[in-house]
């Protein structure tokens, strides 16, 4: 078994790896960056149902620009979990995302459909929470006709995404209903597949802000995030001020005692 120090020590060079390949592929010459301001909006269940088996669902919602005009996106992702112990768990599921009207289909939104697989674990302690998952996408999403009209079928890639979250209690009673948690995360996406030429790097999504936290097992997080997207022509960028407002719900079904 690892010791908790070896584990930390692996736990911080993955970070470095993807937040390094993440900045070689943001210092590109030439390259030009559109800048918006979006609020996005989540819920996250997971629910213990044995000592072994859970479930995982979320669901989002995101404007499109200037914090409150138009859609951007939504999105329902389900899962099954598999615990592993109380600290690691394996999650396999699908979401369905609706792409809403956007620069190359303006006039019709735009299906995409996602398996995903996933392994996510926790190091805590009385003053301090880290969270980490990594997480493999199938993503198949509709090919467009024109601004009007969808094609058949799927352009398909693979994506992969590392995000490391962690938590810091602004009170002496940590991580209890009504206290504060300073959170911050970052997580890094990079592509890959027969269609990815030019945008291996997908993008990075840095956010700090805080957990109010509303039982011992659930918070509503609140915070800004900066989402540095590469587009796929390579050398256009998209960076995105979002508000961002999250809650997180953790049940346990198991019988007690």
């Amino acid at each position: 078994m690892l010791t908790r120090e070896r584990q930390i020590t692996q736990m911080r060079t993955v970070f470095i790896l993807f937040f390094t390949a993440a900045n070689v592929a943001n210092a590109q010459p030439t390259k030009t960056v559109a800048h918006v301001s979006q609020t996005w909006l989540g819920y996250f269940n997971q629910s213990r149902l044995s000592n072994h088996w859970g479930i995982w669902a979320d669901a989002h919602y995101r404007t499109k620009e200037n914090l409150v005009q138009g859609s951007a996106l939504a999105m329902l992702r389900l899962g099954g979990t598999y615990y592993l112990n109380n600290n690691t768990k394996l999650t396999a599921g699908y979401a369905y995302i609706n792409h809403f009207p956007a620069d190359n289909h303006k006039n019709i939104s735009q299906p995409e459909h996602r398996p995903w697989q996933q392994v996510q674990w926790h190091n805590n302690s009385a003053r301090f929470k880290l969270m980490q998952w990594v997480r493999l996408e199938e993503r198949f999403r509709r090919k467009i006709l024109n601004n009007d009209a969808l094609a058949d079928g799927y352009n398909f890639n693979w994506r992969t995404r590392y995000n490391i979250l962690m938590q810091i209690p602004l009170a002496k009673k940590a991580f209890q209903p009504g206290t504060l948690s300073l959170a911050a995360s970052n997580e890094v996406f990079i592509n890959f597949g027969k269609k990815i030429v030019y945008n291996t790097f997908d993008q990075n999504r840095f956010f700090v802000g805080f957990h109010l936290h509303t039982s011992t097992h659930d918070w509503l997080q609140f915070g800004y995030m900066n989402v540095f997207q590469q587009l796929a022509t390579g050398n256009q960028y998209k960076s995105v001020h979002a508000l961002r407002i999250f809650f997180f719900q953790n049940l346990d079904f198991r019988k007690k005692g």
